[in-house]
């Protein structure tokens, strides 16, 4: 076996006790390696007998024997190390700052590879030989390089803290229990050891699960992040969008506008144009007659003007213009009725970009519900269809859930409820039950107003609060603002509200909700039907 082999094996040959290399080694029934002292100082502590390593309970304290396969290997493994020991130890490394130096090197001290609790001295590979060949020194208890040696050693009794006092929460020698610690509970140290080392394998498992749930709230938090900036975009979009066609509908309004009020301006002004015309053509000739009239009345020829007076004496053909006026055009309500156009067209565009074009969810429909092709009208067949019992699948109310989820942002649907005598209509949050008997609450997320005997309205706002609307509504309005934790109900065709549900917290996506209820033996056999917004049904 080469000296390459062995090395590379080293941790074959190291009992889990004392942590050095085996001294007479034994082996367990359960297959596990220890030196001979060390097992039977072991048991010789415990009541009862366990394998160190894996925890297997003999019942009886099993009989040991030399594994002398075993003693050869350790033996070969010694004896390769004690020949590279004195190859490679003017190869050492001196101690680096922070490293644990050799206590017996003098000038340079090398970096040491054990410390031992019994002499309290570090050694390097070249020092440490002693206490792999010596007898007397294979029994001392190595560990890996420690500082502060001292600190092991009991202070009162000058012997190594080999002992836990469960009482005290301290460590102690093997002499603390009789003089100091009577009557206190104690387990060696390796025992209380791997206690306190499962607690903080426990602890850091716990503290894992934390940082974990940590990372996945920050997950949490960064797509809640992207879907509010994703909203934010579509939002700028949109308000771009509506306030281009808004100042489009101003100008426009505003030329129509001009154009009506310069269209009355210029007709009042060709009547004017005209009435000057003639007024301007009877002066030109009344100035005619006068001056016939001024040049007759000069003359001396008794018999001309006696002749031309006849043809003078008659007036010319004029207007009588007393009764005539130029009237200024009346522009009242003029910007008025501008105003109230460009109002309608302005609620015309935000009814249309708060719409939501709603589809009804074939895979949440009860069985007994018919859906229309087009997904947008519903209503009870009476009749139980064989569908697949998938989980989103109502299973005993009659009701069916929107394609279309909300996260974010205002939306706006329409429903027609005309010649229904019973319904329940409004929004629900996705992780909602569908199995079984549903009560429909806040609590339980659902936000809805129902129709129940043809007359008895109510918002089931648990508990239920009574409706009383003007006349029974045929078309109502679902209108939802996420942000501002606002469900409201309208009257479609009256313009009224009929109910709101405020200050909710909606913490995960929406669905618009439809129940049109049991068929009634024809009664009630009328469709629930989602309308398109600026259509009348």
């Amino acid at each position: 076996m080469s000296a390459g082999s062995n090395l590379r094996s080293a941790d074959q040959f190291l009992c889990s006790i004392c942590l050095d290399v085996f001294t007479d080694p034994v082996s367990t029934p359960c297959g596990h390696n220890f030196c001979k002292t060390c097992i039977t100082h072991h048991w010789d502590d415990n009541v009862l007998y366990k394998c160190p390593i894996c925890q297997e309970m003999f019942y009886t304290r099993p009989q040991l024997k030399v594994n002398t396969f075993i003693r050869e290997m350790v033996s070969e493994f010694r004896r390769e190390a004690q020949q590279k020991s004195s190859s490679s130890s003017s190869e050492q490394q001196a101690a680096e700052p922070g490293e644990v130096p050799c206590d017996v090197c003098t000038g340079t001290r090398l970096k040491a590879l054990k410390s031992c609790l019994v002499c309290l001295l570090s050694y390097c590979e070249t020092h440490l030989e002693p206490h792999l060949t010596a007898s007397r020194l294979k029994r001392h208890q190595l560990v890996e390089p420690v500082e502060n040696l001292e600190d092991r050693i009991c202070t009162k009794h000058n012997k190594p803290l080999e002992l836990f006092c469960k009482t005290d929460q301290t460590c102690v020698c093997t002499l603390c229990p009789v003089l100091d610690h009577k009557n206190h509970e104690f387990v060696p140290l390796r025992e209380e050891y791997e206690g306190k080392k499962a607690e903080l394998q426990k602890t850091e498992a716990e503290i894992q699960q934390m940082i974990q749930k940590r990372r996945l709230k920050i997950q949490e938090i960064r797509a809640s992040l992207k879907i509010s900036n994703d909203a934010a975009d579509r939002e700028k979009a949109e308000g771009v969008q509506v306030f281009t066609d808004l100042k489009e509908s101003v100008e426009r309004r505003l030329k129509e506008f001009m154009k009506e009020v310069e269209d009355k301006q210029k007709t009042t002004e060709k009547q004017a144009e005209d009435f000057i015309k003639d007024l301007e053509q009877e002066i030109c000739e009344l100035k005619k007659r006068s001056s016939e009239v001024e040049q007759l009345s000069r003359s001396e020829d008794h018999l001309h003007l006696l002749q031309r007076f006849s043809s003078l004496e008659d007036a010319p053909p004029t207007k009588n213009w007393t009764e005539v006026r130029v009237h200024p055009p009346s522009y009242e309500g003029t910007v008025v009725r501008a105003v109230e156009q460009l109002e309608k067209n302005l609620r015309e565009k935000m009814k249309k970009l708060l719409e939501a074009d709603v589809t009804l969810d074939p895979d949440t429909a009860h069985p007994e519900l018919v859906l229309s092709d087009d997904g947008k009208q519903v209503y009870d067949g009476g009749v139980k269809k064989n569908l697949p019992d998938n989980p989103e699948r109502f299973s005993t109310c009659h009701s069916v859930l929107g394609k279309q989820s909300f996260s974010s942002g205002r939306f706006y649907f329409e429903v027609q409820v005309k010649g229904k005598t019973d319904w329940t209509l409004g929004v629900a949050r996705e992780s909602i039950n569908r199995k079984g008997g549903i009560t429909a609450s806040p609590q339980n997320g659902y936000w809805t107003v129902i129709l129940r005997n043809g007359n008895e309205y109510a918002a089931l706002a648990g508990p239920p609060v009574r409706l009383h609307p003007s006349s029974p509504p045929e078309k109502l309005g679902v209108f939802v603002d996420y942000e501002e934790g606002l469900v409201s109900f309208h009257d479609v065709d009256a313009a009224a509200l009929l109910y709101s549900f405020t200050g909710c917290s909606f913490r995960e996506k929406l669905h618009p909700y439809f129940n049109p209820d049991l068929n009634g033996g024809g009664k009630n056999s009328a469709p629930l039907i989602i309308c398109p917004v600026n259509q009348t049904v």
